[in-house]
């Protein structure tokens, strides 16, 4: 119910669960918190720890430094490599120059590292399915010597792939993909090269999953349907294809309330209400706020799984909680 004067027009606010954030996250945004207890600011952290604005902006006002390359970072200060991966080259450097470093990537990023690593040691050359330049894709490219990975972003580029034996081949996926999408190329990639090994497990993440299967159950009775979450998260954009994909009227990317045209409200009774595994629960909270002061909101939940996933801190910042 809600106790917003009757004179306001009435809004169904249908709030996508699971949402926000992931255990991956959480957990990145945690090892920086607990490195700046533990040695002080600054920290440095290689790439935005999580593609949320908001999260980087308060990290830094509590003292992280944000860098792209690790040639940025003095050598007397710790470091902390992004939830995305990083390239073997990172930490063999960082090791090489003496410094501090902690390894914040994602549990379920590692997982695809090591399946690659394993595809690799076994003679196979290896497709690695996702978005050129992000990041994790980066990340996972680096793990092995050049060439050794081939990156495969549609279904049209599988018929210019040219292996070198097709009987040795395997993929592996970004953790943060369009489950439909993925599934598409995945098929025309086992269409033609019918040995292909797929992954022990699917790569793309539960978070992910999850997350466009509560924006799918939404969908269709969505006027609109807003994702919370910044243009860089890969995720993020992925569930505004996956809620127009559902059925909604109208869907859009936006980094908090502020960025709101009310105008997409024109004729819109049922607003859907999501935010990508890096944006924080407070910017859900600010968007229904933002509409209880201009509608008669009634939230509904639509949940689709409970999440209960927790990963540990490493034991360099988790110490002193062991202690």
């Amino acid at each position: 119910m809600s106790d917003v004067p009757s004179h306001l027009p009435p809004l169904t606010v249908l709030l996508a669960a699971p949402r926000g954030f992931c255990a991956g996250v959480d957990r990145a945004i945690q090892i920086v918190e607990r490195a700046l207890e533990k040695w002080g600011a600054p920290v440095y952290v290689r790439h935005e720890i999580v593609h949320n604005k908001h999260v980087v902006d308060r990290l830094k006002n509590l003292g992280a430094v944000f860098v792209e390359e690790l040639s940025e970072c003095p050598t007397d200060r710790p470091v902390v490599f992004s939830a995305h991966g990083v390239p073997k080259s990172v930490p063999q450097e960082a090791a090489r120059r003496e410094m501090i470093y902690v390894d914040a990537t994602c549990p379920l990023v590692s997982k695809v590292h090591v399946e690659a690593q394993r595809h690799f040691d076994a003679g196979k050359e290896i497709v690695l399915i996702g978005h050129a330049g992000h990041p994790e894709v980066v990340g996972t490219m680096g793990q092995l010597p050049d060439g050794a990975i081939t990156l495969i972003q549609d279904v049209s580029e599988i018929a210019d792939f040219a292996p070198k034996d097709p009987a040795k081949l395997a993929f592996v996926t970004q953790t943060t993909l369009s489950v439909d999408d993925t599934a598409e190329i995945v098929a025309a990639l086992q269409a033609r090269f019918p040995n292909v090994s797929p992954p022990h497990k699917e790569d793309i993440c539960y978070a992910t999953t999850n997350r466009q299967e509560a924006v799918k159950a939404l969908g269709a009775q969505a006027d609109l349907l807003l994702v919370i979450g910044s243009k860089t998260s890969s995720n993020s954009i992925r569930l505004v294809e996956v809620g127009l994909r559902a059925g909604a009227k109208a869907a859009y990317l936006i980094d908090d309330a502020q960025a709101i045209d009310w105008a997409w409200f024109e004729g819109v009774r049922t607003l859907g209400l999501t935010a990508g595994a890096s944006a924080p629960e407070d910017l859900v909270e600010a968007v229904i706020a933002a509409c209880r002061s201009r509608f008669a909101v009634s939230v509904q939940p639509v949940e689709v799984t409970r999440e209960d996933v927790i990963f540990k801190l490493p034991r360099v910042v988790s110490q002193a909680e062991d202690a």
